[in-house]
């Protein structure tokens, strides 16, 4: 398969395909080199896939609250998510890897995947605009998650889900400290922290101290794992 071929596969005919040749190359490729790599495509396509998933979930769930919306989102726009959505297009055949990742490998990990996803998505909205990236990026997830029907409360809420995340890795317990507190009684406001190995993974508010808790797991799964 050429590059013609992914390009079908993703439903976007590039003008440019050296963007979507630079999507394609793992920092690993270009360790002993100054050549680019899909590092900083895979930091603008993070933004452009967020706001995406944002956007629709705000039009199309116009009862659902912020949490839910911020959990759905982060359901949606995993690495596994997006994972699933590469190998579905065949997009480990074509990445530029170095030597020790093709020999692990690399082109079926998830996380590389992942990264070289939003990549793509960069480098279609740098090729033509937000609106139609964001269509490419929504037809691509409607093949493989149902947006129509999503139910928050049949998600894993996100202190299960970090818990499971940071187990694969670590057999380390997770701490929650509540750092804050303010307003009157009848209306606290609680500030919590979440803690793995000594290091603050995020930081959430909420009306009660279970919400900050999970607010702060969400925020820990969107930065270090999304």
């Amino acid at each position: 398969m050429n590059l013609k071929e992914l390009g079908k596969k993703i439903g976007y005919d590039f003008k440019n395909k050296n963007l979507l040749e630079l999507a394609l190359i793992h920092s690993s490729y270009n360790n002993n080199s100054h050549l680019e790599n899909n590092e900083r495509l895979e930091f603008l396509g993070d933004a452009v896939l967020e706001l995406t998933v944002s956007e629709f979930l705000f039009n199309n769930y116009k009862d659902m609250s912020e949490g839910n919306l911020s959990r759905v989102r982060a359901k949606i726009v995993c690495e596994e998510g997006l994972a699933v959505i590469a190998k579905k297009i065949s997009l480990g055949e074509f990445l530029k890897l170095g030597h020790g990742e093709k020999i692990n490998n690399g082109q079926y990990k998830n996380s590389i995947l992942s990264d070289a996803m939003e990549a793509v998505f960069a480098a279609i909205f740098l090729d033509s605009d937000f609106e139609n990236a964001k269509q490419i990026i929504l037809n691509l997830i409607e093949q493989n998650l149902d947006l129509k029907n999503i139910n928050p409360e049949n998600l894993i809420d996100p202190k299960s889900h970090l818990q499971e995340l940071l187990q694969e890795n670590s057999i380390e317990p997770i701490n929650y400290k509540i750092i804050n507190e303010s307003g009157p009684d009848h209306n606290k406001i609680y500030t919590a922290q979440v803690w793995h190995e000594n290091k603050c993974l995020g930081q959430g508010v909420g009306k009660s101290k279970k919400d900050a808790e999970q607010e702060a797991a969400l925020q820990a799964i969107n930065k270090f794992f999304s």
